[in-house]
């Protein structure tokens, strides 16, 4: 259980989540959604421990996180895959899977077996471990860069964007992926322009405008609502 209470983070230009509120059950997955500039990454960046929250709490399990810190954030079941995908693109898909075991290798499963594990996901990657990421496709880049972040066995999972810039049928797989991920008990907190396929595999959504929660439900029904085309439209939304 993900619970987000009160929090407010920025950057050097200002503050851009404000007292932001809410929570992901364990076992689900849930959508952040909203247009752009209301606060979607930043909030995924603040609960990674990438960015510290300057006001607030975020507690994962019942133990509160002291925030700014994304090792502490990975060891505690976390992991963040990063809008862009930003996978090393000069090291090996060997070494990228490899990093995202690093905070948590002395701990649980062994390290080859978890390769093993993200493998069996992706098996468009098992014959290009000895390559250059940067020689991959868009798509498997993706799949590289959350393989990367399921090799620290995390219980929650933060994806931002992941179908940016991706073809359908390249998008299809991920989503489906998510839907399996979560069936086998691994929550997932999902940040996504597709904002209707997003809220078709989601539990529950929030839609976020200007740093705060505009609204919330069951993703079916905000799904139905005027909410999404008030968020979309931009109605409310500050850049």
């Amino acid at each position: 259980m993900l619970e987000v209470r009160d929090l407010r983070a920025g950057y050097a230009a200002g503050e851009v989540l404000h007292g932001l509120t809410f929570s992901v059950p364990p076992g689900s997955i849930v959508s952040l959604v909203g247009a752009n500039g209301a606060g979607k990454s930043t909030t995924l960046k603040a609960v990674s421990g990438l960015l510290p929250p300057r006001e607030g709490s975020i507690v994962v399990d019942g133990r509160t996180l002291p925030g700014g810190s994304a090792q502490v954030a990975v060891k505690a079941g976390l992991a963040h895959v990063p809008e862009g995908r930003q996978v090393f693109s000069n090291m090996s898909v060997a070494d990228n899977l490899s990093l995202g075991s690093y905070a948590t290798r002395r701990v649980g499963e062994p390290v080859p077996r978890r390769l093993e594990s993200v493998l069996e996901l992706f098996p468009e990657l098992a014959g290009r471990l000895n390559e250059y990421a940067g020689s991959l496709s868009g798509g498997q880049q993706q799949m590289l860069a959350i393989g990367r972040s399921l090799m620290a066995r995390p219980t929650l999972l933060l994806l931002d964007e992941p179908s940016l810039g991706l073809a359908p049928i390249v998008v299809d797989p991920i989503f489906e992926l998510l839907k399996r991920l979560r069936g086998e008990g691994t929550t997932n907190l999902l940040v996504e322009q597709n904002v209707h396929r997003a809220l078709e595999i989601a539990d529950r959504a929030y839609v976020l405008a200007s740093g705060r929660v505009e609204s919330e439900g069951a993703a079916a029904m905000l799904r139905a609502s005027a909410e999404i085309e008030k968020a979309y439209l931009g109605i409310g939304v500050s850049e």
